[in-house]
Order: C-alpha cells, then sequence, then structure tokens
C-alpha cells in the first residue's frame, strides 16, 4: 500500500464532515498535500477547531486495520483520484473520498438500476421485485439496493436466480459488519459474484443515521429507481427524492389503495414518478437515457404480435424451462389450458392464494409465457417441454 492510500485513510478517518472534506480537496488537493499545510492555512478553510482536529495523530490501529482488510483477496479500497472510482458519484453533490469495496471495481461502469422498498412487503411486492430484479437484470442491467429486510433482499435474490446476474449491496455499516444478521448468507452470495460497499470505516455498528447517507450512494450509483412498496414513512422515498435531484429517473410500481405499502409509491407517482407496471416500462426509459447501449430486455419467450393467441393449431409451443421458475409458478402454468381462465379458477385449480397466484402470474407474464386477456383472464402462450 502507497502513503498516498494512507493519507487518504488519514483524512476519511478524521470526524470532519463532507462539506468541510469538499473544501479542504477544492484548496489543497489531495489529502498528502492537506496535511503538509500549515495549521493556519488549513483553519482559514474550516476554522481553527476542526483544523487540530485534522492535525491530530491518526489512531494507528484503525489505520493498520483498513491496510490489512484492503490487502486481503476481494477486498479494495477506492479514492476520489482513483481512476476506478465510479464516475456516477461524481456527478452527485458530495462523493464519498473513500469507498471500501468487496468485488470486481469493474461492476461500477456496468449500467444500474437501483430496487427499494419496504423492510415489511406484502408477499405481492417480495414478489414483484424477485420477478422485476430478475428480469431486469436478465437484460443486462446490474440491480442496486441496501441489503435491508423485506424489499432490498428480494432485489438481490432476483437478480442472483438469474444465470450471470450482477448485484451490487450498498450497506449503512463498516464493511466488516453485516446488517441485519439474517442476511449474512445472502451478503456472502453478493459478494461472490457481486459486489458490497460501504463508505463508513470498518467497525461502524448500524446507526440510523447512516442509513440516509447510504441511500445517496444507492441512487448516485444507477440510472434510476425503482420504488416496489413504501409506506409514507419509508427510507426509499428519501432514495427516490435523492435520486431526482441527481437527474436520475424514478419509477414506481402501483398497489391497492387499501395497502400502507403502496401509499408512498402513489405519493411518488402524483408527484411526477413513472408509473410502472411492467419491466418493459423500465426499458424504455432507460434506453433514452444511455443512447440504446441497454441491450433489449431478455424475455425468454415473446408472444407472437399482432395475434396474442398460441401458435401451431391452439397447442402452446413447447420451449426450455427457464431455470428460475418456482415449483409453485411451474404448478400455475400447467394449471393454465389454451383458453384464458381467470383468478377464482386458478386458485382453485392450483391451492394457491389470491397473492400468492397474482405474484406467479406476474412472473410468467414477464418471462412472457402467458397473456393478460381483455375479461381479466390469462391464456397460456408457451410451455415448458413437458408440459
Amino acid at each position: 500500500m502507497t502513503d498516498g492510500l494512507t493519507d487518504w485513510l488519514r483524512f476519511a478517518l478524521a470526524p470532519v464532515g463532507p462539506a468541510r472534506q469538499r473544501s479542504l480537496l477544492a484548496a489543497f488537493g489531495l489529502p498528502g498535500n492537506i496535511f503538509a499545510q500549515p495549521r493556519n492555512h488549513l483553519a482559514s478553510i474550516v476554522g481553527h477547531e476542526t483544523a487540530d482536529t485534522l492535525l491530530k495523530d491518526p489512531d494507528p490501529a484503525a489505520l493498520e486495520a483498513a491496510l490489512a482488510w484492503a490487502s486481503e483477496k476481494n477486498n479494495q479500497l477506492l479514492t476520489l483520484a482513483d481512476a476506478a472510482y465510479p464516475r456516477s458519484l461524481l456527478e452527485i453533490a458530495d462523493p464519498p473520498p473513500l469507498l471500501y469495496i468487496k468485488g470486481d471495481p469493474a461492476l461500477l461502469t456496468h449500467p444500474a438500476l437501483a430496487m427499494v422498498g419496504s423492510r415489511a412487503p406484502t408477499p405481492q411486492g417480495e414478489a414483484n421485485a424477485k420477478a422485476f430484479a430478475g428480469s431486469l437484470s436478465a437484460a443486462g442491467l446490474t440491480i442496486v439496493s441496501g441489503l435491508a429486510q423485506g424489499i432490498d433482499a428480494a432485489a438481490h435474490q432476483g437478480a442472483l436466480a438469474v444465470a450471470g446476474g450482477i448485484t451490487i449491496a450498498v450497506i449503512g455499516t463498516g464493511i466488516d459488519r453485516i446488517y441485519p444478521a439474517s442476511n449474512a448468507a445472502l451478503a456472502h452470495e453478493i459478494a461472490a459474484r457481486g459486489m458490497i460497499l460501504s463508505e463508513f470505516p470498518l467497525g461502524t455498528p448500524p446507526a440510523r443515521w447512516n442509513f440516509p447517507r447510504r441511500n445517496r450512494l444507492i441512487a448516485g450509483l444507477s440510472l434510476g429507481v425503482l420504488v416496489v412498496e413504501a409506506t409514507l414513512e419509508s427510507g426509499s422515498l428519501i432514495t427516490a427524492r435523492l435520486a431526482a435531484e441527481a437527474g436520475r429517473e424514478v419509477f414506481a410500481i402501483p398497489g391497492s389503495i387499501h395497502s400502507p405499502q403502496a401509499r408512498g409509491c402513489h405519493r411518488l407517482i402524483r408527484e411526477g414518478a413513472k408509473l410502472v407496471e411492467t419491466a418493459e416500462d423500465v426499458f424504455e426509459e432507460l434506453r433514452n437515457h444511455i443512447s440504446g447501449e441497454l441491450p433489449r430486455p431478455a424475455v425468454a419467450f415473446r408472444p407472437p404480435r399482432p395475434h396474442r393467441t398460441p401458435p401451431a393449431a391452439n397447442r402452446p409451443l413447447p420451449v426450455a424451462m427457464p431455470a428460475h421458475l418456482t415449483p409453485d409458478a411451474i404448478r400455475v402454468l400447467e394449471s393454465l389450458e389454451c383458453k384464458a381462465r381467470d383468478i377464482d379458477t386458478l386458485t382453485l385449480a392450483t391451492g394457491l392464494t389470491v397473492e400468492a397466484l397474482q405474484a406467479h402470474l406476474l412472473t410468467l407474464e414477464l418471462e412472457g409465457l402467458i397473456a393478460r386477456q381483455p375479461g381479466g383472464g390469462f391464456l397460456r402462450l408457451y410451455a415448458p417441454r413437458g408440459i
């Protein structure tokens, strides 16, 4: 590790607020130059008290721990001066001077979409998060979220369920601490296939005020933010606001007018967020912003157009089974016939609850295996081989 990195660590670990950090960097350049300044030069920018704080000897144990962590396989420390530092974060108001990363920094150059929402979602909301994340990830988007319970975890899981799917978890603790502990196994899988990222020093515990700061990074790393479910008090609304302020797209999935978890999304839609019903709604908006670089949605089975009827003499075409379909989703597909069937009929045929059934129908619709009919029923267009 170079002396330059040690200076960056010392600078980031000093208890100096982000606004004063930016003022110091703007005035003197790299941290090595900052620490070489006389006290009165620093005080002229940030005041005497902050200058004294900055010039105190750093905690050697904290420096050694961070450098030791960075020397481990798959771990990286990225500074504002590094070429690999994500350009998207340079566009936000207060990019962190130092990032702790577990994973390949090259992933930060991929087009990304943030997905956030309630920590206590409905079954439908959780299923929506997994299904949308799977389709968006299959199309080449990296899914960014915050590793929280509920929608965040479902979005990470949906991306990981796709072959080659990539997801980034931005956390509000030190990168050596996983919160909540119940997501430890998920965090391990994300680190192996994607990335975990934090701006907080090693050992930082979960604290309520850390998560709004975490949210600005989730928004900043992404082309847009999709809010799946959110109450009016949800931190997801903070992420959406930060995304809008950073010039990112904001998407929201509507829900029942009777559900508290849908009210945050409805507020966002009233305030100008784009209402999303299908993954294609997201794709169309993002294509406009990346000049066609986003791949076409990876819908494995696209229904024939203009007639939405099963081909080949009213028989669904046999196609390969999507690897991420659950047994219940397959059961729903098996229950559909070459004529439309409504929710009530399917509930009786499958034995599933209405909420669970609707979640599986959405997944199958996103995969292009079924089509929603004008009368409210569903029609099987394609069938996995063997059905």
